[in-house]
């Protein structure tokens, strides 16, 4: 068994630790930000960590009304623009702390005016020594290169964070979570048996909307870095603006098909990619029936949560299905060719 696999099923108590190891630093930060709340947020990331700051943008907005930029480090490494961040917080996302380029924008940012957050797994990192703030993950060492737990870890501080500026988070939901996820682990048989019709799949599409288009970004990373497989992703929106184009029989389109109010720009994609008759995957859950009328395959989740709620243990599947089709197809996920654990650019 991958250690990407055994990381996946760690994430229950994961999530568990993070939230309650954390919630007297938020409750803390909550009060700062009472009394100096943000005119805008800006989040910094690469890789997984910067599809967790995706979603932390619309989860942000929808939430406290605070608009959020997703930052360009290269602006800052490249560039050296100098800009003006008074008023805002700008929050650095990094699993290993040891980010050069993000590690940088903060350390800009900060000179510069901001209120700082370092979110990461590493206590001892350097983005936690930069920044004024820290919410850690507490994830325990990662050891697979793909990034499981430490991405779901970065979702939740996210609701934290929602929380900490106000937002219409409730802890009494988040801690409600880890059970959510635990449910979605019981799918690994049906998901591992699912992965075997994808064994020689080269090329694929993923596709969410709203809250879950994060989760499309995330889906398609772990398919490209541990099957090889080359994987777009789009909103769904997107999809139907010129891409659904190279969508022909047999085509396999894997969809975040959550019910809540990104579900009818959803249900009108999916409708016309089976009349194109393509090879459709869905995740969703008991709230759902709709979806399996527009798709081949359905991966249903357990339990039913409210769409806000639905992201975290809406990846566990994709994230599942990714480490089962390696093993099917002879890869190791924990050593993806040509990739590191700590990547460092500017």
């Amino acid at each position: 068994m991958s250690r990407m696999l055994e990381e996946i099923r760690q994430q229950p108590e994961a999530l568990a630790r993070t939230l309650a190891g954390e919630l007297r630093r938020v409750e803390r930060f909550r009060r700062l930000m009472e009394k100096k709340r943000p005119r805008l947020v800006v989040l910094v990331a690469r890789g997984t960590s910067d599809n967790a700051a995706l979603f932390g943008r619309y989860l942000l907005e929808i939430t406290t009304g605070i608009p959020v930029s997703l930052a360009a480090p290269s602006i800052t490494t490249l560039y050296e623009a100098p800009l003006d961040y008074r008023g805002a917080l700008v929050v650095a996302i990094s699993q290993s702390g040891e980010s050069t380029d993000t590690n940088l924008v903060l350390e800009r940012a900060r000179e510069s005016g901001a209120v700082t957050l370092g979110i990461t797994n590493e206590a001892r990192s350097s983005l936690a020594r930069i920044a004024e703030h820290v919410f850690l993950v507490r994830a325990g060492r990662e050891k697979s290169v793909a990034a499981t737990k430490t991405y779901t870890g970065q979702l939740l501080t996210m609701y934290l964070l929602a929380y900490a500026l106000g937002g219409g988070v409730r802890i009494a939901e988040l801690e409600r979570v880890p059970e959510a996820v635990d449910a979605a682990l019981e799918l690994e048989p049906e998901i591992d048996d699912l992965s075997s019709r994808y064994r020689f799949m080269r090329n694929a599409v993923v596709v969410g909307r709203g809250l879950n288009y994060a989760n499309a970004f995330e889906f398609a990373l772990k398919l490209m870095e541990t099957c090889y497989v080359v994987a777009e992703r789009f909103s769904s929106a997107d999809f139907l603006h010129g891409p659904i184009a190279l969508v022909e029989q047999g085509f396999p389109v894997f969809a975040f098909a959550a019910p809540g109010k990104a579900w009818s720009s959803m249900n009108e994609m999916l409708a016309k990619l089976r009349g194109l008759r393509a090879e459709i995957v869905s995740i969703t859950d008991p709230g759902n029936r709709d979806a399996e009328a527009c798709s081949t395959k359905i991966i249903r989740l357990p339990k039913r949560a409210r769409e806000i709620l639905t992201p975290i243990p809406y990846i566990v599947p994709a994230q599942m299905f990714a480490a089962c089709l390696a093993a099917q197809k002879g890869l190791d996920p924990d050593r993806p060719r040509t990739l590191s654990k700590v990547t460092r650019t500017l």
